[in-house]
């Protein structure tokens, strides 16, 4: 796990580059969650809505909202895919998503039309690591978690 200005961003995992994380799971979909430093520029998530599984959703296109008390904003498709299933967790309690990022408040299950194709959409490693670097910079972060 590498820490930049208290943003973790763990090295295990592939990302959109914006406000993404990605987890290829045995089943051919994707675990699909929030990273720490767009849960920190959202504030705290009081509000998470989704669309039904079994939505189909083009890449950049909206899977649900998020709704802080300064923002509300689009969760945009990371690639072509369909949605498997939801995070009850979240939708319980969506400010686990400032808590637990990458765990608990993982958003919902994702099933590529083509994983060749969503993997092209994905970048890991210190590429990855580096451009989340860049990104926090360029929007001045320093992370934090909230508290529940």
């Amino acid at each position: 796990m590498v820490e930049y200005n208290g943003c973790e961003l763990p090295e295990d995992v592939w990302y959109d580059l914006d406000y993404l994380w990605a987890k290829p799971n045995e089943d051919g979909t994707f675990t699909v969650g929030l990273t720490d430093p767009a849960q920190t520029m959202a504030g705290r998530v009081l509000a998470a809505t989704f669309r039904k599984p079994g939505t189909h959703r083009r890449a950049g296109r909206h899977l649900g909202t998020l709704e802080s008390g300064k923002w509300v904003g689009g969760i945009p498709a990371p690639f072509d895919g369909t949605i498997e299933r939801i995070n009850p967790a979240v939708v319980a309690d969506p400010g686990l998503v400032n808590v637990a990022p990458y765990s608990d408040a993982w958003l919902m299950a994702l099933r590529p039309d083509d994983q060749q194709a969503a993997y092209q959409r994905l970048t890991r490693g210190p590429a990855a690591i580096e451009a989340l670097k860049a990104w926090i910079d360029k929007y001045e972060l320093q992370c934090m978690r909230c508290t529940q």
